[in-house]
């Protein structure tokens, strides 16, 4: 099958069965996004130990917390910076032994430089992937100048025909950068209450909150969506298919960047040397290509990203942005906060 086929099979599962596994090695659970069972990634790991990692997936974030903290038991997850407060606050994770990482010294400092992910205690989050939100769109019926600015979610001439995502860090993202906001660190309440009225504004115009990657480029294939706030895989999925999709990542207002990556789940239930096997092998500089060419992000190893060619970085939108572009970044938020938006949401997609 296609990548594009192959993606929407396994979102479907993952959809369908939440966490449930795809078993392999019973020495090793990884609780990962769907879609990131990348056999390049895993190859290293597969050779070592004669079989691929177990993976069970979940759909966002706030999922995957609600069932690691529910009980759900795994060696290695895979959350975003934005969710590692409440994994520690919760006692889930435990330091990384940064010894046995073997790419450590090449890993990018700026995805570590936060006491909430690395402090004196140790690493408790290592960084793995990052990439960009922004406005991916119909090439063919939408002008390049509509998409010129976040307020084309707020226009009516696409009422019903835009897409949001399901998810809290994204959609604040996007409403605090068209209110002005290009950081939720230390956020007023006046600032917080500006985006929610903006997203207010917007929901009427929504048909679709996507919940994965592959939702979204279904509802732009179909020429229900036109207009979407999206991630790099969903373009990259789209343009495999040959779609006339754009992807703008400098609206006059910005566009956001996020990071995920590993924890190491405290009390694990398979085999800790094995966690370092697979971590490495993603890392890895033949992992950080197939994690490039599969998935469309690129990786922490800055070394392993410098080999790459040119050409498919560009081609991934993962080329830096023009100097002095806006770029909002999804950070760690207090558990407070994160709440906050969490709950607001929730009350913005009833209609309330």
């Amino acid at each position: 099958m296609k990548k594009f086929s192959v993606f929407l099979a396994t979102t479907a599962t993952a959809l369908t069965f939440g966490a449930a596994a795809q078993a392999a090695d019973g020495e090793l659970t990884v609780f990962d996004w769907a879609g990131w069972e990348i056999p390049g990634a895993y190859a290293q790991y597969a050779a070592k130990n004669g079989d691929a990692p177990t993976y069970a997936f979940f759909g966002d974030d706030d999922e995957a917390f609600q069932k690691v903290s529910s009980g759900f038991k795994a060696d290695v997850a895979h959350p975003c910076s934005a969710s590692i407060p409440r994994y520690r606050d919760a006692g889930l994770i435990e330091p990384w032994d940064t010894s046995k990482i073997d790419a450590f010294a090449t890993l990018a400092p700026r995805m570590m430089a936060n006491p909430v992910l690395k402090d004196d205690q140790g690493l408790w989050f290592l960084p793995l992937d990052y990439a960009y939100t922004a406005i991916a769109y119909n090439t063919n019926d939408v002008p390049a100048e509509d998409v010129a600015t976040l307020q084309v979610f707020k226009d009516p001439k696409y009422a019903g025909r835009i897409s949001l995502p399901d998810s809290a860090d994204d959609i604040w993202s996007l409403a605090f950068l068209a209110t002005g906001v290009t950081s939720w660190d230390n956020v007023t309440d006046e600032q917080f209450a500006a985006a929610a009225a903006w997203l207010r504004e917007v929901h009427p115009n929504v048909r679709a909150y996507w919940a994965d990657p592959a939702e979204m480029t279904q509802l732009m294939a179909s020429g229900e969506v036109q207009v979407a706030w999206s991630w790099n895989d969903g373009v990259a999925l789209l343009q495999a298919e040959n779609f006339a999709v754009g992807f703008n990542r400098t609206p006059k207002e910005g566009a956001a960047t996020w990071f995920c990556g590993y924890v190491n789940m405290k009390d694990g239930p398979g085999n800790e040397d094995k966690v370092y096997d697979f971590v490495n092998s993603v890392l890895s500089d033949e992992g950080t290509a197939a994690v490039v060419e599969n998935i469309g992000y690129a990786t922490s190893n800055d070394a392993a990203m410098a080999k790459l060619p040119a050409e498919a970085i560009k081609k991934a939108y993962l080329d830096p942005l023009p100097e002095g572009s806006t770029l909002f970044m999804q950070s760690p938020t207090s558990p407070e906060l994160r709440a906050k938006m969490i709950e607001e949401f929730e009350l913005i997609k009833t209609g309330f």
